[in-house]
């Protein structure tokens, strides 16, 4: 027999099996209850009709007549009231089932009304809401949290609409050039090899631009999964590591760098937090001012392992210094920033996320950043090996 896979119907057959069972349950210990209430009624009755000295007389013979009658008038009685208590047992049964069904359809309404309104949901009306009212109980939760559920749905495809709009106009830009200097180069008649050379160099240099962004966008989609395995990782060890790549960028532009390096360990992918510590860097090279500097510290403040990068550079309006972490979002600080996509502090957060770390940016008084990157503290790490000390 196959059950009913409705939820009304299975709330039904739950109720109407319930109160048949307790029925049946009281039926039988009514029954039982009254047979020998009965049965101690003409046992008592046929012992005070009896002397210390019985005589057999004809009495004997109407005593034990009456008593058979009574017996049988007992059994009958007996079997009409568990046949009445069957009947009515029957009706209530169905009585029973009859309000359960409506009583389950009323209970179950709002269920229904949230299923109707979710199945009209997609993502053109994303933005529509159950918005329940009532009682505050469970369905009302539920509605509730059906609604939360869909506010950060709709952030994130409002977030993936923005970073598909700005990525495809991020790799339309080059594309434009590569079509607009070929399409000069074939008008001009006159080119001469070296002008072909400058263009083809040019064209290259578009080309790994391109690739930069490419791969920054592979690493920022791949950041924002959960780590498959972690290990220790010293914030010292990669700042240093990543210093010795920048050093010589950082003289170039002009720009002093100042660390204080302290062992900070914590667990994570070491290549993607070294990347974390790449971003924050190159973003502190790349958006300084000639004559600039860079303060980098690293160390464990308050429990966590914690890596600060403080730059000179433009002033940032408090209020935008969060768009900064947005893909693509440079503001007017990174304008005609070469290698520069938008997407480096982009990367950072996801990595920060994957890692259950946070990273905050606040505006340095004077123009420039403080980044500040906190990471869950290593267990044990008093007994790890100590950063080399800083150059």
């Amino acid at each position: 027999m196959r059950l009913p896979t409705g939820v009304r119907a299975r709330l039904t057959l739950l109720l109407g099996v319930l109160f048949i069972a307790s029925g049946a349950v009281l039926l039988t210990i009514t029954y039982l209850l009254v047979a020998n209430a009965r049965q101690r009624f003409l046992f008592r009755t046929h012992q005070s009709g009896a002397g210390p000295m019985p005589v057999p007389t004809e009495l004997d013979d109407v005593t034990r007549r009456m008593t058979e009658e009574a017996q049988r008038m007992r059994a009958a009685d007996l079997q009409e009231m568990f046949s009445w208590s069957l009947v009515a047992l029957a009706i209530m049964a169905v009585l029973t089932v009859l309000l359960s069904w409506v009583l389950a359809g009323r209970i179950l309404r709002p269920l229904r009304t949230m299923i109707t309104s979710i199945q009209r949901i997609s993502a053109r009306n994303v933005h529509d809401r159950l918005a329940a009212t009532g009682p505050r109980d469970e369905l009302r939760d539920l509605s509730d949290t059906v609604d939360g559920l869909l506010q950060r749905l709709e952030t994130a495809l409002d977030a993936h609409k923005r970073f598909v709009a700005n990525a495809a106009h991020e790799l339309r830009t080059p594309l434009t050039v590569e079509h607009a200097l070929i399409e000069e180069m074939l008008t001009d008649r006159t080119a001469t090899l070296p002008q072909y050379r400058a263009l083809f160099e040019r064209l290259l240099d578009l080309r790994r631009q391109q690739a930069a962004m490419l791969e920054s966008l592979l690493t920022l989609a791949g950041s924002e999964r959960c780590l498959d395995h972690r290990e220790h990782v010293d914030l010292a060890a990669i700042t240093e590591r990543t210093l010795t790549a920048y050093r010589s960028a950082a003289r170039s532009a002009g720009v002093r760098l100042d660390t204080s390096i302290d062992p900070a360990w914590t667990t994570g992918d070491p290549a993607l937090v070294e990347r974390l510590v790449a971003n924050l860097v190159d973003n502190a090279v790349g958006y300084n001012v000639p004559g600039g500097k860079i303060k980098i510290t690293t160390g464990v403040r308050t429990g966590s392992a914690v890596l600060r990068v403080e730059n000179t550079g433009a002033d940032i309006p408090p209020d935008r210094v969060a768009d900064l972490f947005e893909p693509f979002q440079r503001l007017d600080r990174t304008a005609g920033r070469e290698g520069h996509h938008g997407l480096g502090l982009s990367i950072v957060r996801a990595i920060a996320a994957a890692h259950d770390a946070t990273v905050e940016a606040d505006p340095r008084p004077g123009g420039g950043l403080v980044m500040t990157a906190t990471f869950g503290i290593s267990a044990g790490a008093a007994r790890l090996e100590p950063a080399a000390p800083a150059h």
